[in-house]
């Protein structure tokens, strides 16, 4: 089986090698090179066309967020930065990263899960960036509105159907937990997780978690594109 091909681009010596020696210990990963900045990473890219690219955001020269909107013409792009300003999550996103990790906040078998998942169009983000960005969508979806989050709940909970539990586990996933850390903090199997999470989605007509995510936050409706 062809091994995954991984581009690290980050100005930083000492997290390039501690990325790289996380990635060859796996297996089905291959690191292919390294850059540190953006227009190396834009150049090797070309060169080598990696399954995913690790990108930083502050870099020398070119940084991330000026190279990423040409970075994800050929390759899913992974965030993986100290920067976690909401601003700059955003941003990232709507430039087209597939994900977001804050240094600090993952483990490494969650960065080999996101960087095996990134090729499949599965988002990840550690909890400041998921933070963060749900902090941006809740005052960009309602600017002039001041409702507290147990009210917008409720709202939600009646429009959806979604029960009690459906409820809890659905805040976890916009709060950016997998299903294995939702599990934990139900105390509950990562089956039934799965089972709760096929019932949430149909209730939210959604195929992916970021369609529930933004359905459950209000800026999207059943029936309604949730790229308005």
């Amino acid at each position: 089986m062809a091994r995954l091909s991984v581009l690290i681009a980050d100005d930083d010596p000492v997290i390039r090698a501690g990325l790289a020696a996380i990635l060859y210990e796996a297996e089905d990963i291959e690191v292919i090179g390294q850059a540190t900045d953006g227009r190396e990473a834009l150049s090797l890219a070309r060169r080598h066309a990696p399954d995913v690219i690790l990108l930083d955001v502050r870099m020398p020269g070119v940084d991330g967020i000026s190279a990423l909107p040409h970075l994800v013409q050929l390759a899913p792009v992974l965030m993986l930065t100290y920067s976690q300003e909401a601003e700059i999550v955003r941003e990232a996103l709507l430039l087209g990263a597939g994900g977001y990790l804050v240094h600090g906040e993952f483990t490494t078998e969650e960065l080999l899960r996101a960087v095996r998942d990134m090729p499949l169009g599965r988002p990840h983000f550690t909890p400041t960036a998921a933070s963060a960005l749900l902090a941006e969508l809740r005052a960009s979806s309602h600017p002039q509105r001041d409702v507290s989050q147990s009210t917008e709940r409720l709202s939600n909970s009646v429009v959806f159907g979604l029960s009690s539990r459906e409820e809890e586990i659905m805040d976890l996933i916009a709060s950016g937990m997998n299903n294995q850390q939702i599990a934990s903090a139900c105390f509950i199997s990562e089956k039934t997780v799965k089972n709760h999470i096929n019932r949430i989605f149909a209730k939210l007509q959604s195929a992916t978690r970021s369609e529930a995510i933004a359905r459950w936050l209000g800026t999207a409706r059943p029936g309604v594109s949730g790229h308005g």
